[in-house]
């Protein structure tokens, strides 16, 4: 059971305040030690200190909130870091990261700020000038770490300089250009990938998507377009897009690429995903007629030959708004936020009426949901399926990646899903600039790529046969979209990425073409022993022989000849169900197109389609279809549980299943090197050798390793109980007789 953090809860409780253990001579000894310490801060490239404050105290997050260690709190324009001044252990964590520590938050990490003053918690601090300064301050992080910094014993030059800093480096609204990604690259040493291993299609070239036709066989049906090399198109559009043979090229430039159906992917057997930008709603008559010429035009490229059936899913009308994600993942996030031990138990008896309540995971369903029911169009119907949004850089992305990751299991792999993301998200236009508020204006802050990432583990976790990577892959991702030293999050457009790679001097010219980091390359972030933590040890790659086997690929049986008799009733006459119900449903809007919609719905045949799959045997290197009822969708616990001592299993969970299950691979692997080794030779069997044996000594790990060790804490019992302080002693409740009660008098 879980608990819901303070920034979530109506009233917060009275934090208590910390009792100090040094006496003031031994804190002005501390002070001079300090100042005549060398300066032991760990900067990178273009990374410069700011403020610090010394004597600061990081308070435990137990009960009492009394515990801590002393160190300097500093601030730089990259991160908060906190410096304990007692000597680091030499255990080093087999999972550690080369940039930041434990104790480091970068500046785009940070959520909220909190203020303690005169032991009661504030609202958020927000404001740049504060006329008092708080005596403690709660950093709550994007990452769900949650930091207490005690500020009782710094001096109040240093208590308002680092508050002052954090307040304003974190919280104020920025420049592009003042983002820690220019300073870093700009001082980096030039960057060369050093994982070649692992290849990743970047799709900044035309030669990856003509490669992306031939693996999808679709190279005879669509092509490659390069008229928006240099942006002349469209500033959302990627230099290079696929679009259908039969378009024509000045059609592009009509709408500024809206309204242009985009090659997405194609299935075996024929039919392709598209996504497309809609047209500008408010306009007058005369280019109403424009836009409905224009329309005919793209729904006779689409139809080749005429009697081919395509299928148009406005997702702005059956998926939620971006406004109702942004407040669900807001409200979801709160039960993550812990400020203490105590807090955690308190609403644990409400725990998942709140969570119902916060929608997140019913979103998830019905993304989920939304994919089923193209793959059933694409795959059963065999028909073309057109995502429509009105900037196709949102949903789009979602939906389209969703689908070609459950029917293509190239995107399952670890370099065929970071290809996928470059291909429908970075080259897609998705903002992530402004859905991941880097510049902290909070115009249209929405975490659609968390998201779709959180749709991405419930495929992980329901089918672990079928992909390549691991949950901590998922997670170390996620957590990299707030690393400002890559370029791959942080930008709106390739056209924004490319207007800002040129350095600058003193005088506002440009002098230098900077090289950006990939987040790809891995190596960065982690050394080889951690990158393992990557690989999902349970995927069966697809053998040589099923490689070479091809499949027999179907011919397109609509470009064979037409249909004798019609295959099915249908009241669509062009591109929807009305030859002019896109251009009213656009004009009119979201609300009235619902109703529009509802009267002349047909039943769908996703369901039959779904139950169907699921009663077949599993192909892991085929279609997978995720179950989306009930308790299937289930909380990302690796991300959202993982910095909660008291939400961890220790020894159980998924990790000690697997840990348990790569033992036994290991086990096989060394008696079958036994078997060979006696059978081909005379010699003694050699003895077994620490690689072998590497995982045979099990120990007890958390269920949330590789990010959170095993704590040492007083855990409450797991069943609710309201209040828990009235809990006694766990051996007298073990020695206590058991109550008496008379069934016959209830």
């Amino acid at each position: 059971m879980l608990g819901l953090g303070a920034g979530g809860a109506a009233k917060s409780p009275k934090q208590p305040s910390f009792v100090s253990y040094l006496t003031p001579e031994e804190i002005e000894v501390k002070e001079k030690e300090q100042a005549a310490k060398v300066d032991d801060v760990n900067l990178l490239p273009g990374e410069t200190l700011l403020c610090e404050a010394s004597n600061v105290i990081k308070c435990a997050q137990d009960d009492t909130s009394q515990r801590g260690v002393c160190g300097r709190l500093i601030c730089t324009n990259f991160k908060i870091a906190f410096l304990c001044d007692e000597v680091p252990d030499d255990n080093t964590p087999e999972f550690k990261h080369k940039i930041l520590s434990e104790n480091d938050i970068t500046l785009h990490c940070v959520d909220q700020l909190y203020g303690v003053f005169d032991d009661k918690k504030k609202v958020p601090i927000s404001g740049p000038s504060l006329k008092k300064y708080p005596k403690k301050l709660i950093i709550y992080c994007k990452d769900f770490r949650v930091f207490h910094f005690s500020l009782c014993y710094c001096k109040e030059a240093d208590v308002k300089m680092i508050v002052s800093g954090i307040i304003y480096h974190t919280l104020s609204s920025k420049s592009l250009k003042l983002l820690f990604l220019f300073s870093y690259t700009a001082a980096a040493p030039c960057y060369i990938a050093r994982s070649a291993k692992d290849h990743t299609t970047m799709f900044d070239k035309d030669i990856d998507w003509r490669r992306e036709l031939e693996r999808t066989k679709a190279n005879l049906f669509y092509k490659v377009l390069s008229v928006n090399e240099t942006y002349k198109v469209s500033e959302r559009l990627p230099p290079y897009f696929v679009v259908p043979v039969s378009l024509q090229e000045e059609s592009v430039f009509q709408f500024q690429g809206r309204g242009i159906p985009i090659w997405c992917w194609s299935t075996q057997n024929g039919s392709a995903l598209f996504k497309m930008a809609s047209l500008p709603k408010d306009v007058d008559d005369s280019a109403i007629q424009d836009q409905r010429a224009f329309l005919d035009s793209v729904e006779k490229t689409l139809h080749r030959p005429p009697y081919e059936e395509v299928k148009i899913e406005d997702l702005s009308v059956s998926l939620p708004s971006l406004s109702e994600i942004q407040m669900a993942y807001t409200r979801f996030k709160q039960l993550f936020l812990i400020d203490n031990a105590a807090d955690f138990w308190e609403t644990d008896s409400k725990w998942f009426s709140l969570l119902e309540s916060c929608n997140w995971l019913e979103i998830i369903r019905q993304c989920l949901k939304k994919a089923i029911e193209v793959i059933e169009n694409l795959e059963s119907q065999r028909i073309n399926v057109v995502l429509k949004e009105d900037t196709a850089s949102d949903f789009c992305c979602l939906i389209a990646s969703l689908v070609q990751i459950m029917m293509d299991p190239h995107y399952r792999t670890r370099s065929g899903f970071q290809s996928l993301i470059q291909k429908e998200w970075v080259m897609g236009g998705h903002a992530f600039l402004d859905r991941c508020n880097h510049l902290r204006k909070n115009d249209s802050e929405a975490p659609v790529f968390l998201l779709f990432l959180d749709c991405v583990w419930q495929l992980v976790q329901q089918y672990p046969l079928a992909f390549q990577f691991s949950e901590t892959y998922l997670t170390v991702l996620s957590d990299s979209i707030n690393i400002p030293i890559f370029s791959t999050f942080f930008f709106n457009s390739p056209c924004q990425k490319d207007a800002h790679k040129w350095a600058e001097d003193g005088l506002g010219k440009q002098c230098e073409l900077l090289s950006f980091y990939t987040v790809w390359d891995w190596s960065v972030q982690f050394e080889l022993k951690a990158l393992s933590f990557l690989k999902n040890p349970l995927y069966v790659e697809k053998s040589k022989l099923e490689k070479s086997r091809k499949a027999p690929r179907s011919k397109h049986q609509r470009q064979l000849s037409l249909p004798l008799t019609q295959s099915k009733s249908s009241n669509k006459r062009g591109f929807f169900k009305e030859e002019t119900g896109p251009l009213i449903k656009s004009l009119l809007g979201k609300r009235i197109s619902k109703l529009i919609s509802a009267s002349d719905e047909v039943p769908c045949s996703y369901r039959v389609f779904y139950e169907d799959w699921h009663r077949k045997p599993l192909d892991v290197h085929g279609l997978i279809l995720p179950h989306i009822e009930g308790p299937d969708v289930c909380i990302w616990a690796q991300r959202h549980l993982r910095w909660i001592p008291e939400a961890q299993v220790i020894g159980g969970g998924n990790m000690a299943a697997m840990q348990r299950i790569l033992e036994l691979v290991d086990e096989i692997q060394s008696l079958k090197k036994k078997v060979k080794e006696r059978t081909t030779s005379n010699h003694p069997i050699a003895k077994e050798n620490d690689v072998d044996n590497r995982r045979r000594k099990s120990v007890r790990r958390s269920s949330l390793f590789p990010f959170a060790l095993i704590h040492k804490t007083s855990f409450r019992p797991s069943i609710s109980t309201t209040p828990w302080r009235s809990w006694e002693v766990e051996d007298e409740l073990v020695n206590r007789d058991d109550e008496y009660v008379d069934l016959g008098s209830i």
